[in-house]
């Protein structure tokens, strides 16, 4: 499935290579892919289908390309932002007013994301560096600075990769995060239950080294085309089991207590609405005060 490209109108700036696959520090493990990988088809399948899942992620990547190539040229407004903020959990939920508030800056950093010179790790920690709010000082301040980055992070790691899928592998939160030792990543581990910290880092070769391995795994399946989304699927899959013991907490009110796994993992993913189905998602300033965050 080939995302949306049409030809750039005035020279673009260059971006950097790809991303170089790095050494996993632990194996990942077949048969821990495979019960994944078997879960997906059997819950998509009561679903719709899994080619429903990757025509919906494809219909996201359109998005996504569609605002990368418009930045090639200048940078993009807020309200050409919105799309694909949309279909970015939890970014949808807590990014909208900051970018608001950076104004013509957060299109500047956008456009930064995929074309600047630095280093795709270097890229994404300049949009969540920019973000308003670090200088906080009282806790509460410091506990909202410090989500709003959470968010930040995820929605630039979604930029990235849907923007440009092929190059960029997905790097959010939910794949792996050093810094709460969670994420698909551990659940592909084994025995990763009696291990308290893995070694693994944040750094973008990490998640390409994961991609690649997952990708071989899908080629033992017989699958070929548009590995990039089926990786995607398979991680989300494979957080889905951990995602779905923490969901009686605090992540409940994320996606409603008794939602259907199936429909977890598309929200996940931001596959539950089709592109521009559901705009209002996205909170906006003069709703942020009314709504509660978790």
């Amino acid at each position: 499935m080939a995302w949306f490209r049409k030809a750039a109108k005035a020279a673009p700036p260059v971006a950097v290579d790809g991303i170089a696959p790095a050494p996993l520090p632990l194996p990942l493990d077949e048969k821990a892919f495979r019960r994944h990988f078997d879960a997906l088809l059997a819950g998509a399948a009561e679903d719709g289908g899994i080619e429903a899942y990757l025509a919906a992620l494809g219909a996201k990547v359109s998005v996504f390309a569609i605002l990368r190539e418009r930045a090639r040229a200048a940078s993009p407004a807020l309200d050409q932002l919105e799309p694909a903020l949309e279909l970015a959990f939890t970014a949808r939920r807590h990014l909208h007013p900051a970018l608001e508030v950076l104004g013509t800056e957060a299109g500047l950093l956008v456009r930064d994301l995929w074309f600047g010179a630095l280093p795709p790790d270097r890229r994404l920690q300049q949009f969540v560096d920019a973000m308003p709010g670090a200088g906080s000082s009282d806790r509460a301040g410091i506990k909202a600075a410090a989500k709003l980055r959470r968010a930040a992070w995820d929605f630039a790691a979604e930029l990235l990769h849907y923007g440009d899928p092929l190059r960029y592998p997905l790097m959010t939160r939910w794949v792996w995060d050093q810094a709460t030792q969670s994420g698909a990543l551990r659940e592909l581990v084994r025995g990763s239950d009696s291990i308290r910290e893995l070694p693994f880092g944040n750094d973008p070769g990490l998640f390409e080294g994961a991609r690649c391995w997952l990708a071989e795994q899908l080629a033992a399946q017989g699958i070929y085309r548009d590995e990039e989304l089926w990786v995607d699927l398979v991680q989300a899959q494979a957080y889905l089991g951990y995602f779905r013991s923490m969901t009686e907490g605090s992540l409940g009110a994320d996606f409603g207590r008794g939602v259907p796994p199936q429909e977890q993992l598309k929200r996940m993913l931001g596959i539950d609405a089709a592109p521009g189905d559901r705009s209002d998602r996205v909170k906006k300033r003069q709703a942020a005060t009314h709504t509660e965050v978790h």
